[in-house]
């Protein structure tokens, strides 16, 4: 392919693909179809196969912007090829955007004289100077890629923020809508606004499944079979994939039924569009384009696209996206050109860095929060598949092919199955026709029918033991690779400890200097202080039905306090700027004797007016941002002029927008005691806001120039207490050899402390920190280390620890972030012995799981599912702890709150690992010993009739298969791991073993029962095909063969130390002998019936023998 050429879309997206342009070629298209039509129709198959031959078979190389044909080829390890038809639409204008990016409804009222209802429904009206413009474009799952004729290459359209617009600019450019004719004009482009999953025909899903190779190879096989008389054979096997096809359509098109009832359920709704500065119209969600505005209705609507929230706060259940079920709210972007200090951080509007003002499709809105008389508005960023809903859809629709070692080995296994038999009549002296039937029928042996169906029986019964103990996969392929699984990530908070924190106390901070002792926060003597405030009023609880919801955190710090949350109507705070505010204050038992025992000469007024001076009003809230690692917020105290901010975060983060004068001395010392101890420390801190911020200024004040110059109030100590679970898990994989990482947002030394009592560091082991820091000054990066309990002692490069010393790495985020950049040398050491990741961001967790697959690790991650999303998508095995039992967060969901479905999945998989190479061989074998059969009878002119082959394959290697595959998981976990491919030296030695001692006996017994009685009954052999095959080499071979596939059976059935042993399997033991019972008498005279007889003992004997030697080889070896 010619580089230059080549273009790159998607590029550092996870589907980044190259791009290749050809022309469809007349005389190639001819060559084609006369190869076809001479070759029966093989050449269509294997184009059909093969997208990128059928590309260059039937098209010539072209610039891409003239293809008619676009070929693309994934850049990832798989290495995909995608081929699509370039089309060509006339559009109304070159560029969705194209005057219309910097308009509002006004401006085009203004640019251009004519009236949008003047204008027929379905039709834009434009100046008669515009025409139509020829868009090329293609399809490719469920995405249009458009020509951009100024980056000269094809590009997907998102949404508004292919403008890399400004958070001011949504405000100022796109709040107002876009009139009918705009939106219109955009539909060309973006199309409607649905999520369609196409249900695909019956007609059309039969088509796609019989094309699969295996089926063309069955029906190729039931042609040779037939043209050598073996019609009850060939009619079994056609019976066999009818079933299969059938069940497979039935499967595959419930599967697209419920996604699509899924999607569709609330895929179309009734919508509030602003169509203007004050019009509003109803509209169906599916007219919606990005630009739109919408209106958030007060009683909830699940959201049909994403948007961004422009006016107002919503409290949102994002359950559907992130397993996790506590709301969030989301409040409206911030403007910065309204700030008062002119739009200072005026940031690229990004779903990501602003998911906190984004409301995402498919959640549910529970309430909203507004002014009064006001709407909840926000503007419509991204629709259809572009959305985030969208994007999960498609992951499902097209998922990403499992790379594991064991399938390609399997295919490569079978490649050198059919290369051996191609050979076994080489040197036959046959004439060639023979030669080339009797080799094609071997082919068609050595590839059993029951295969596909034998290699997915370990995952499907793995897959019902794990919904058994709480464990639901949307990726059954997932469970073999969880048996290689070597390396596990934890988050802390939630997965490692408990969800909740408990309360320890407060330490409060009088004069720069930390109070002699903690305190309570419910204390009466701490109600009027602003530490107890910034506690009550700093959160983003908010009641659901009459309870207090939100986080978890901010739940505890609330309730410590013992105050009361109001959410007031809009009639009781009409008064207030018309503002709806939410209040909080003390009970009356915290409140002072004044009040609750007021002067009996005191009147009611007055009264009222001293109690209401304990309220205090959120005018505003700056969520929480993970990046940050900090919230705010602007209250206002009942009867006070000027407004208070109050702020709690990170330690860290809050002491440094602190005035220093406020922050203690002993700050540091302090903190790290209570860290080092395994605390949860959040500080708290307090700012007197200017009395000239009013309630609207307030609303649209960037969150910087409001947490900045703050009095530093104390420090909130919480604990966080481990499961009880979680050492006893970690012990176990520690034994296993399966390495353990933390992955947590928490603080250093507190997840420091945490590991070490959960038992990931052992207590002889070293931790060291390593403390990246950036470029600065035109100084370079550097990294400082230093012991964990030792901080001022600095360490050189740790290349100098003595190799037996056990130790450590630990880092924060950003210290991470500067080494990924900088240090890409030091990188691969330091994820080998990093254990302690500590205020990781969610991208950084994700980046963190790759880079430990770039070094060969197979990474397992467990979370909550909210924060560890990217992460637990990206790990080989990714398990969700979530309530719900399927989630779109994880491949893997555990309904039990706590680790221990980590080893329980670990164990299941290698069970299922293991499954699949025990039947793998028991197939193969299975395939060399029928086709050592048929070759031994092959050579005398013989052969196995057709009920030999259905007894076999049927009777005895489908039931073997299923109950050999049933040896549930191994009770513990041990340190050894099960192989990752088939090609090994052991592997490969016991197949070899196992083929010469099958064939030996084969040999053996064959040549006994010749010697003796074949000289009576030479000349039969060629009196009819009957007679070729009812022969008495014909039974001893079927005879020792079948219980050669018996006793292969329980030679492979590998038990201990990854499966319960075979006796305990006594589905599979019982069944060893019953295929004697059965067995039809296939000999044809009557004198070797004694000989069978003999000959049926004898192997029934060998086959006892040997499921005795295997079980005492499982209870000795593996005790």
């Amino acid at each position: 392919m010619e580089k230059e050429d080549l273009k790159i879309v998607n590029r550092g997206l996870e589907d980044e693909m190259e791009l290749s342009g050809y022309r469809l070629c007349r005389w190639k298209l001819v060559l084609v179809g006369l190869g076809g039509l001479c070759t029966g129709g093989f050449l269509f198959l294997l184009l059909y196969w093969m997208p990128e031959w059928c590309v260059k078979a039937t098209c010539t190389r072209s610039a891409v912007r003239d293809a008619d044909v676009a070929l693309l080829q994934s850049t990832d390890e798989f290495k995909r090829w995608f081929r699509a038809k370039v089309r060509i639409m006339l559009a109304p204008g070159k560029d969705p955007y194209d005057n219309l990016a910097s308009q509002t409804v006004s401006h085009r009222a203004n640019d251009h004289a004519h009236n949008p209802s003047d204008s027929a429904p379905g039709k834009i009206t434009r100046n008669p100077e515009d025409q139509h413009v020829p868009k090329r474009y293609f399809t490719l799952h469920s995405t249009k890629y458009f020509w951009n004729e100024s980056i000269q290459n094809f590009e997907v359209l998102k949404g508004l923020e292919d403008l890399s617009m400004t958070c001011s600019s949504v405000h100022s450019k796109h709040s107002a809508g876009l009139n009918k004719n705009q939106q219109e004009y955009r539909r060309f482009f973006f199309g409607l606004n649905e999520i369609d999953v196409k249900v695909p025909s019956l007609f059309k899903l039969l088509i796609k499944e019989v094309l699969n190779p295996f089926y063309i190879f069955q029906l190729f096989s039931v042609i040779l079979w037939c043209t050598d008389a073996y019609y009850y054979y060939a009619m079994a096997i056609v019976i066999m994939s009818v079933i299969s096809i059938a069940t497979s359509l039935y499967t595959i098109k419930k599967q697209y039924v419920m996604l699509h009832d899924m999607v569709a359920a609330h895929s179309t709704v009734r919508v509030t569009v602003c169509r203007g500065e004050n019009e509003t119209e109803e509209a169906l969600s599916t007219d919606l384009v990005p630009g739109d505005v919408i209106v958030i209705p007060s009683n909830g609507i699940i959201m049909p696209c994403d948007a961004v929230l422009i006016c107002g706060t919503c409290i949102v259940n994002e359950s559907m996206l992130t397993g996790e079920s506590v709301p969030v709210t989301k409040t409206d972007l911030p403007n910065p050109q309204q700030d008062i200090k002119g739009g200072d951080g005026d940031a690229i509007y990004s779903t990501e860095e602003h998911k906190r003002h984004t409301l995402f499709c498919g959640t549910n809105i529970i309430q909203t929060r507004y002014y009064t008389g006001e709407m909840v508005k926000a503007v419509v960023v991204r629709t259809g598949f572009s959305t985030a809903k969208g994007q999960l859809i498609r992951s499902i629709l097209y998922p990403k092919p499992t790379d594991f070692k064991l399938y390609r080995d399997a295919y490569l296994f079978l490649l050198c199955l059919v290369a051996v038999a191609s050979i076994v009549f080489v040197y036959s002296l046959e004439p060639v026709k023979e030669i080339i039937v009797k080799s094609l029928d071997i082919i068609t042996i050595t590839v059993p029918p029951a295969l596909p169906a034998a290699m997915t029986a370990g995952i499907v019964y793995a897959q019902r033991r794990l919904r058994k103990v709480g464990i639901f996969s949307i990726s059954p392929q997932r469970i073999n690779i969880c048996g290689q699984l070597n390396l596990v990530c934890f988050d802390k908070t939630g997965t490692l400890t408990e969800d909740g924190l408990d309360m320890w106390g407060i330490q409060r901070v009088e004069d720069g200097r930390f109070h002699h002792s903690e305190e309570k926060a419910d204390d009466k003597s701490l109600v009027t202080t602003k530490f107890v405030s910034c506690m009550a009023a700093c959160h983003s609880l908010t009641k659901i039905e009459g309870q207090l919801s939100g986080d978890p955190l901010d739940l505890k710090m609330f309730e410590a306090t013992g105050w009361i949350l109001v959410e007031a109507t809009e009639e009781e705070t009409a008064h207030h700027d018309r503002i709806e505010l939410t209040y909080v204050k003390p009970p009356n038992q915290l409140l002072p004797p004044s009040v609750t025992s007021p002067e009996q000469d005191m009147e009611l007024s007055e009264l009222y007016e001293l109690s209401a001076s304990y309220m205090i009003g959120i005018v505003r809230q700056f969520s929480f941002s993970s990046a940050l690692q900090r919230m705010s917020v602007v209250v206002r105290q009942i009867g006070e002029r000027r407004m208070d901010a109050y702020l709690k975060g990170a330690p860290e983060v809050v002491a440094s927008l602190c005035k220093k004068e406020t922050v203690p001395d002993d700050f540091a010392e302090v903190l790290e005691d209570y860290t080092k101890q395994g605390f949860r420390v959040i500080a708290l801190a307090h700012r007197r806001l200017e009395s000239k911020l009013t309630f609207h200024k307030v609303q649209s004040i960037n969150r910087d120039q409001i947490e900045k110059n703050m009095d530093f109030l104390g420090l909130i100590i919480m604990q966080n207490k481990l499961k009880t679970e979680t050492p006893g898990v970690l012990e176990d994989l520690r034994r296993a050899n399966i390495r353990t990482v933390m992955v947590t947002g928490d603080n250093m030394l507190t997840a420091i402390s945490v590991a070490r009592d959960c038992g990931m560091i052992q207590p002889q082991d070293r931790v060291i920190i390593a403390d990246a820091l950036p470029p600065k000054d035109g100084q370079a990066a550097k990294i400082d280390w230093h012991y964990a309990d030792q901080p001022s002692k600095q360490l050189n490069k740790p290349t100098k620890l003595e190799v037996s010393e056990q130790y450590h790495f630990a880092m924060s985020g950003k210290s991470f972030a500067v080494i990924i950049e900088h240090f890409q040398d030091l990188l691969q050491k330091l994820v080998l012995h990093g254990t302690v990741f500590a205020r990781m961001a969610p991208d950084q967790k994700t980046q963190l799981v790759e880079t430990l697959e770039s070094v060969d690790y197979f990474v397992g991650m467990c979370g909550d599912g909210a924060n560890d999303c990217g992460a637990l998508k990206r790990a080989h095995a990714g398990i969700s702890l979530s309530e719900l039992e399927a989630s779109v967060a994880s491949p893997f969901t555990s309904t039990t709150p706590n680790i221990t479905c980590v080893p329980n999945l670990i164990r299941e998989g290698r069970a299922a690992l293991i499954t699949s190479f025990c039947v793998f061989k028991f197939m193969a074998l299975y395939s060399i010993i029928q086709c050592l059969s048929v070759a031994l009878l092959y050579s005398i002119g013989s052969n196995l009739g057709d009920f030999q082959f259905l007894f076999i394959d049927i009777a005895i290697i489908l039931v073997i298969v299923f109950t050999m595959s049933l040896n549930s998981a191994w009770k513990e976990l041990v340190a050894q791991r099960p192989p990752s491919g088939l090609v090994s030296g052991p592997l490969l030695f016991s197949v070899l073993t196992q083929i010469i001692i099958c064939l030996g006996f084969q040999i053996m017994y064959s040549a006994l029962f010749y010697n003796c009685f074949v000289p009576h009954h030479m000349d039969d052999f060629t009196n009819s095909t009957k007679e070729r095959i009812k022969n008495d080499v014909n039974t001893t071979v079927f005879f020792v063969s079948s219980f050669q596939y018996l006793i292969v059976a329980i030679v492979f059935s590998k038990g201990k130390p990854f499966r319960q042993p075979s006796y305990k399997n006594y589905k599979q033991g019982s069944y060893g002998i019953s295929p004697a019972a059965p067995t039809p008498q296939v000999g044809k005279k009557s004198d070797t019936s004694i000989y069978t007889v003999c000959m049926l003992c004898v192997c029934v004997c060998v086959y006892m023998y040997v499921y005795v030697c295997v079980c005492v080889y499982n209870v000795h070896v593996f005790p």
